[in-house]
C-alpha cells in the first residue's frame, strides 16, 4: 500500500487508526479458559471460550505446544482426548484416564493477527494409600505413655494428618518425606498418657487431602488398671448389735480381673471363728471385742487397692433407728415457755409497783409533828422516836 505523498501527521494518523481497530478487535473477543484439578485416573475437561468471535479459528495445544484440536479436528494421535463440544465460541475437550505425565500448562489459541492465547494449568492429584496405623504396644497400663503412628503414603500434594481421641482433638508430630514426581509420604506420631477411663476409647487418625474425603483409620485403646474395691454390707441392714451376725461382700473390678482377694483386720488379730468364702466375710454372734477396721485387699498384675469397713457393735438393747425429732412439738414447748416467762415478768412488775417503800432522810425524821423546820431538826437530833409511826421498807 503506497503512502507516499502523505505528510508525517497523516502517516501517524493512519497507523493510529489501524492499531486502534486491531486493539478493539482483540479486546472484543475475550479468550477465556480455566485451571483444572483432577484426581489421577479420572477425566479432565479443558474449555476454550471466546466472546464475540469473528470467525477466528480456535485450537488447543498441549504443554509441548503440539496441537490437540484444530477447530473440531484432532491431529494428535491420543484417543484419550475427545471432543465434547465445538462452536464458533467454544472448544470443549475431555482428557480421560489422567496420569501424572499429563500435568502441565495447556494453551487455548485464537487465530488472530497476532494470535491470542489463554492458559489452562492441569494439576493432577494423587490420593494417599490407606492409612497405616501402628502402636508401640497393644496393651498399656494406666499412668504410662504410649505412642501411635499414622502413615499416609504416596500422595500429591502431601497429606495433612489430624488426631482425635473420642471427641477430643489431639496434636501429633508430623514428618514429610518427598519421593519422586512430587509425591510425598507423611507420618504423624501421637504420644499420650493413658488412664483407666481411656480403656476402650477410639483413637482416630484422619487424613486430610483434596483428592479424598472422610479418609481415616482408628484403633481402640486397651488399658490395664488396678482394681476398684468396695465393701458391701449384706447383713444386717441397720445397727450391728451384740449376738447378731455380720456378712460383708468385697466387690473388686479391674483389668485384668483381680486374681486375689484377701480379708484382714487392721492392727489386730482376725476373729478366730470368722468365715471367709471367696470375697465374702461372715462373723456370727457379734460382741464388742470384734470392734475394729476390717479391710478387703484386691490385686492384679497392675497393682492392688483396698476398702475399709469400720465395725462397731452396739448393745443388744440399742434402738436400731434414731428417734425422729418432732419439730412441731419442740416449737410448741418453746412457745409455752416464752409465754410463761412473759406472764411472770408482768406479775412481778405489778407486785413491785404496789409495794414501793417510803424512804426518809435524816433531816426529815419527825417533820410531821414539828411546827417549823427548826423544830423538826431539833426533834430529829433530840432523839424523838417515832419508829412506831414511821417505818421504812426496803426492797
Amino acid at each position: 500500500m503506497a503512502i507516499s505523498g502523505l505528510g508525517s501527521h497523516s502517516i501517524s494518523l493512519f497507523f493510529y487508526v489501524i492499531f486502534a481497530t486491531f486493539l478493539h478487535k482483540v479486546q472484543g473477543q475475550n479468550l477465556v479458559t480455566n485451571n483444572v484439578s483432577v484426581v489421577e485416573g479420572e477425566t479432565a475437561i479443558i474449555s476454550c471460550r471466546v466472546k464475540n468471535n469473528d470467525d477466528s479459528v480456535i485450537q488447543l495445544l498441549n504443554p509441548n505446544r503440539q496441537t490437540i484440536y484444530f477447530r473440531d479436528v484432532r491431529p494428535l494421535k491420543d484417543s484419550r482426548f475427545q471432543l465434547v463440544n465445538f462452536s464458533d465460541n467454544e472448544l470443549l475437550v475431555s482428557l480421560s484416564n489422567v496420569s501424572l505425565s499429563d500435568e502441565g500448562r495447556y494453551v487455548c489459541q485464537l487465530y488472530t493477527d497476532p494470535p491470542q492465547e489463554a492458559y489452562a494449568d492441569i494439576t493432577v492429584l494423587v490420593p494417599p494409600g490407606n492409612p497405616i496405623l501402628e502402636s508401640r504396644e497393644e496393651i498399656v497400663s494406666e499412668g504410662n505413655e504410649t505412642e501411635i503412628t499414622c502413615t499416609a503414603m504416596g500422595s500429591k500434594p502431601a497429606s495433612t494428618i489430624k488426631w482425635m481421641k473420642g471427641d477430643q482433638p489431639l496434636q501429633g508430630e508430623a514428618t514429610v518425606e518427598e519421593l519422586y514426581d512430587r509425591m510425598f509420604t507423611v507420618t504423624s506420631r501421637l504420644r499420650l498418657t493413658v488412664s483407666k477411663e481411656d480403656d476402650g476409647v477410639a483413637v482416630i487418625c484422619i487424613i486430610d487431602h483434596p483428592a479424598v474425603k472422610d479418609f481415616q483409620a482408628q484403633k481402640y485403646l486397651e488399658v490395664q488398671y488396678k482394681p476398684e474395691v468396695q465393701i458391701v454390707v449384706e447383713f444386717p441392714e441397720g445397727l450391728t448389735r451384740e449376738g447378731e451376725n455380720l456378712e460383708l461382700t468385697c466387690k473388686a473390678k479391674g483389668k485384668p480381673q483381680p486374681h486375689q482377694i484377701n480379708w484382714l483386720k487392721v492392727d489386730d488379730d482376725f476373729p478366730s471363728h470368722a468365715v471367709i468364702t471367696g470375697s465374702d466375710l461372715f462373723i456370727e454372734n457379734l460382741n464388742k471385742s470384734y470392734n475394729g477396721t476390717y479391710r478387703c485387699v484386691a490385686s492384679n498384675l497392675v497393682g492392688e487397692a483396698y476398702d475399709d469397713y469400720i465395725l462397731y457393735v452396739y448393745d443388744s438393747r440399742a434402738d436400731g433407728a434414731p428417734q425422729k425429732i418432732d419439730h412441731a412439738v419442740i416449737g410448741g414447748i418453746v412457745a409455752v415457755v416464752v409465754f410463761a416467762m412473759l406472764c411472770l415478768l408482768i406479775v412481778l412488775g405489778r407486785y413491785f409497783a404496789r409495794h414501793k417503800g417510803t424512804y426518809f432522810t435524816h433531816e426529815a425524821k419527825g417533820a410531821d409533828d414539828a411546827a417549823d423546820a427548826d423544830t423538826a431538826i431539833i426533834n430529829a437530833e433530840g432523839g424523838h422516836n417515832n419508829s412506831d409511826d414511821k417505818k421504812e421498807y426496803y426492797i
